[in-house]
C-alpha cells in the first residue's frame, strides 16, 4: 500500500504544492481500492493520519500526545527538535498550517466514503449462533460464508477484554482452521458436529455462522468486519 510516514508533512522540505501532490497521490491510492470495496488497512492508515493532523492542530506544542501510538522514542525526539526550530520561523508555520488545513479538507469526505462502504458491507452481515450458545462465548468458531463462493472458511475465534481507569474494551483473535465445500452436507449444523468431534481442545465452543450475500474482498473487508461484527453481538447479548 502507498503509504505516508508518520510526521510526512513536517518531514523534508515543508511545501505546500509538494505535499499537496503527495496527498493527492496517497488518496488516489486509497479511492482506487474503496472502488473495489477494499477497506483495510487504508480506511484504518486514513483515520490515523486525520487524527494526527487534527490533534497537531489543536495543540501544536504536545508532540507527544499528538503522535500517540506509532512514534518511537528516537522518531519523538526527532520531531521535537523539528519543532523547535520551526517555532521559530513564523512562515513555516505559516506553510505547515495550510498543509494541515488542506489536507484535512481533503482526508474527511474521503474517511465518510469509507465508512459509507463499512456500514454497507456491515448491513449485509448475518450471524446466527449455531446449536446451544455456552455461558462463556467468547472462544469457538466463526464460519464465514462470502456471497456465492463455495466454501464456509472456519476459524477460532477468542474475544479478548483490557481495560483502563475510564473504559473497557474488547478485540478479537481469529486463527484459521479450514474450509467446507458449501453443500447439503456440510451444513452449519454438520461442521459445528464436526469441529466438535475434531477438535477436542476446544470441548464446549461458541459456534457462530456469519454471511453475506454479496461476495466482498475477502482479506481486506469481509474478514474485518465480520470479526468486529462478531464482537458486537457477543458483547450485546453477553
Amino acid at each position: 500500500m502507498q503509504s505516508l510516514s508518520v510526521n510526512w508533512f513536517i518531514e523534508g522540505s515543508v511545501d505546500f504544492e509538494r505535499k499537496k501532490y503527495q496527498l493527492l497521490a496517497y488518496l488516489k491510492h486509497i479511492n482506487q481500492h474503496f472502488n473495489k470495496t477494499k477497506l483495510y488497512p487504508d480506511l484504518t492508515d486514513l483515520i490515523f493520519h486525520y487524527n494526527n493532523l487534527l490533534r497537531f492542530k489543536e495543540n501544536k506544542s504536545a508532540i507527544q500526545k499528538a503522535f500517540p501510538q506509532r512514534l518511537t522514542s528516537a522518531d519523538l525526539e526527532a520531531l521535537k527538535l523539528t519543532y523547535a526550530q520551526m517555532v521559530k520561523d513564523d512562515s513555516l508555520m505559516q506553510e505547515i498550517e495550510q498543509i494541515i488545513s488542506y489536507s484535512l479538507n481533503k482526508i474527511d469526505p474521503t474517511i465518510k466514503e469509507g465508512k459509507e462502504i463499512y456500514d454497507f458491507v456491515e448491513s449485509r452481515i448475518k450471524i446466527e449462533p449455531i446449536g446451544v450458545i455456552p455461558l462463556y462465548p467468547y472462544h469457538g468458531y466463526l464460519l464465514l460464508r462470502n456471497g456465492d463462493e463455495r466454501d464456509t472458511q472456519v476459524f477460532e475465534y477468542q474475544v479478548t477484554i483490557f481495560e483502563n481507569k475510564d473504559e473497557k474494551y474488547r478485540g478479537i483473535n481469529t486463527t484459521y482452521i479450514t474450509s467446507f465445500e458449501r453443500n447439503f452436507i456440510y451444513t452449519p449444523e454438520a461442521i459445528r458436529k464436526e469441529l466438535i468431534h475434531s477438535r477436542r481442545q476446544v470441548p464446549n465452543p461458541a459456534v457462530y455462522h456469519v454471511e453475506t450475500d454479496i461476495t466482498f474482498p475477502f482479506e481486506q473487508t469481509l474478514l474485518p468486519l465480520a470479526k468486529r461484527s462478531l464482537v458486537k453481538h457477543i458483547s450485546t447479548a453477553a
